[in-house]
């Protein structure tokens, strides 16, 4: 799942996008280039500041002089450019540079802000009447009022109205004073329309809890009924109770690799409670390897902010938490866990989770399975999070994020479009699949993640409206916002790179897949509470591009392992150097042959619990995710496609490579 929008992206620079992107972001369009290229000779634009609904029809007026407004001025450091490029090298395999990673402190020290630089800053906000409440080596954080916040910036805020409610927002592109030489970023906070953050399991959380029905599948096809109308020209499998570690290290070629040496963070909001005692008992319960004395660990904020169900809603992302790192372990038993919370779904919470296993450097490898649609990006936010992203890759920490569930978001946002922080050409974006292990834990096929209910029908004969409604699919697509990196270049197809109707080809989602669907997904163990007020420990099947980027982040800590512990950074370039190998499924979404469908038996409780409300059979077809296809070769549900038996030792050092 995800939430509102809360990660945030800031006014971005360009400059340091480019070497990766080899050219890269069209992020405001001509309108804000026209306000960037009209400001003042003194003072420097932060492109992407004033967000794109803030339109000439939506203006309100300006806003009150005497409002209250709290705004993040990042800082650039003293070397941007040299950061992305640096980002670039240490990533790219066929550089002299790659691998040659900088502890902390050196990258620190490199391409870190210098006090001159945080002094100057924070002299000149003072000077415009803005006070600064915060301050640390990353940004610093004001507030004043319009007037203040106008000063400072270059612009005017008015009021707009956004989605039948009214924010204010700059009405041209910030600036700030040339003579700062550079050193901010960007600021963001200047538009209060809320950025919240989704997270992206399928299922409800501990505050609704949940159960599946059954009769289940053990393995895909070992409990068929027979008396069920057919489909697809045979009687089709109940679905699986829930795959295991056991199952998964089988499917995506784990061999005797544990992940051992291996440290992986996992950033959501707030925390679970019970999440110590859900993950030692669900290890014991389904024959995970116990926890040793301090392999997860966990760091926390002071306090949490925006907690309630019409805010982030705090208790809905504890199963999101549960998930990801019961995931990571099942697949990587002896690798450290550390989770580190945002004290909120806010963008800038969630980036300043980000940035404590950055500046700690806490792990190797990142999952966060959260994010939002494209449309809502802003490019400010944007460009705190690449940021933050080209700096782990300079330290050899590499980023995953879920791709999104609802395919190209036309069925639930009305606009064909990508997720963020996925689309952005410094993580590793992970699509999703539907998974099918056999017995003796025997990998079969995959397709695309892409599903679609139909009920049977009263009278038992048949499945209504067969294939039935979309419920759910891998996100993927085309960005609108970043040009096509230079790992994808001669992998992603022109059809697709340039889909949006582009000159130039684009970034396209994902880059790499795992099980996501719900319905051939993973069996999890969590504190619920269920509807007589009763607080247990349970467990059920779970899916969702949220289970395919801890599973990665799994498998890519068996592969580091394997890389005789050295870390594999920033994944994408030796991804795709592995593209067309044995090192891969190339998944399509008709693995048994063109024309021959697959599909699932699902047996729900009504109510979501228990038997009081009925039961509900329905018959889940795979492999259809709205306008996208898993095709052969690179496509946009699976990317380069998922892990296959040769994937973790192809990272064994080889001389010559």
């Amino acid at each position: 799942m995800r939430s509102s929008r809360s990660r945030a992206r800031a006014g971005l620079s360009l400059a340091a996008a480019l070497p990766l992107v080899a050219g890269a972001l069209a992020l405001a369009g001509p309108a804000a280039q026209a306000q960037a290229d009209s400001t003042p000779h003194d003072r420097q634009s932060l492109v992407g500041t004033k967000p794109q609904w803030a339109t000439a029809g939506a203006d309100q007026g300006a806003t009150a002089a005497s409002k209250a407004v709290t705004a993040r001025v990042y800082l650039a450091g003293r070397d941007a450019d040299g950061l992305a490029a640096y980002a670039r090298a240490v990533s790219d395999p066929k550089s002299a540079s790659y691998g040659k990673y900088l502890t902390a402190q050196q990258a620190k020290e490199r391409f870190g802000a210098t006090r001159a630089q945080i002094a100057e800053v924070t002299a000149w906000l003072k000077s415009s009447g803005l006070t600064v409440t915060a301050s640390n080596d990353h940004y610093l954080t004001v507030s004043g009022d319009a007037a203040a916040a106008r000063k400072a910036f270059g612009t005017e805020l008015h009021d707009y109205v956004k989605d039948g409610k009214t924010y204010h927002a700059p009405s041209r592109t910030a600036s700030v004073p040339a003579s700062l030489h550079g050193a901010v970023l960007t600021v963001v906070g200047l538009n209060n329309a809320p950025r919240l953050a989704h997270h992206q399991d399928t299922l409800p959380g501990p505050s609704a809890a949940f159960r599946n029905a059954g009769p289940f599948s053990t393995y895909y096809g070992s409990n068929v009924n027979s008396d069920l109308p057919a489909a697809y020209g045979s009687h089709a499998p109940y679905a699986i109770k829930g795959y295991t570690g056991k199952q998964l290290r089988a499917a995506y070629g784990a061999k005797n690799f544990t992940g051992k040496g291996v440290t992986v963070a996992i950033t959501d909001a707030f925390a679970s409670p019970t999440i110590v005692k859900d993950i030692e008992q669900y290890a014991k319960r389904n024959g995970d390897k116990a926890y040793r004395k301090g392999q997860f660990s966990q760091v926390l904020p002071a306090d949490y902010t925006h907690t309630k169900p019409d805010e982030c809603d705090a208790a809905g992302w504890y199963g999101e938490e549960t998930l990801d790192i019961e995931a990571v372990h099942a697949v990587a038993p002896d690798a450290g866990i550390v989770y580190v919370a945002g004290s909120s779904c806010q963008d800038d919470d969630l980036i300043d989770s980000l940035r404590k296993i950055v500046d700690g450097r806490l792990a190797d490898i990142v999952s966060n399975s959260w994010g939002d649609i494209e449309t809502n990006e802003t490019p400010d936010v944007a460009a705190a999070y690449d940021q933050i992203f080209q700096q782990g890759a300079v330290e050899g920490i590499g980023f995953y994020f879920s791709s999104g569930d609802d395919g190209d978001n036309t069925v639930k946002h009305g606009v064909k479009q990508v997720d963020t922080p996925a689309n952005s050409p410094w993580v590793t974006s992970v699509g999703g699949t539907s998974l099918a292990v056999g017995k003796g834990d025997k990998y079969l096929w995959e397709t695309g993640w892409g599903t679609h209910k139909a009920p049977l029908s009263k009278d038992g004969h048949s499945w209504d409206g067969f294939p039935g409604a979309f419920t759910g699919g891998a996100g993927g697509g085309t960005s609108k916002v970043f040009e096509q990196p230079f790992y994808q270049r001669g992998v992603v197809p022109d059809a697709l790179s340039k889909a949006n109707g582009t000159t130039k080809p684009m970034r396209v989602e994902p880059d790499i897949a795992a099980v996501a669907d719900s319905s051939t997904g993973f069996l999890v163990g969590q504190t619920q509470t269920f509807p007589d007020g009763k607080v247990a420990y349970d467990e059920y099947r779970i899916g969702g591009t949220s289970l395919a980027a801890p599973v990665i982040a799994g498998v890519q800590a068996l592969a580091q392992q394997a890389r005789h512990g050295v870390p594999i950074g920033f994944a994408n370039p030796a991804i795709y150097d592995r593209y067309g190998t044995a090192a891969y499924h190339d998944v399509t979404d008709h693995p048994l042959g063109r024309g021959q469908g697959l599909g699932v038996v699902r047996v729900d409780y009504a109510n979501g619990v228990d038997a009081k409300g009925g039961l509900v059979t329905s018959l889940r077809s795979l492999g259809g995710d709205t306008s996208l296809s898993a095709t052969s070769g690179y496509d946009n549900v699976t990317g380069v496609g998922s892990p296959a038996n040769d994937y973790v030792t192809s990272y064994i050092p080889r001389s010559g490579r």
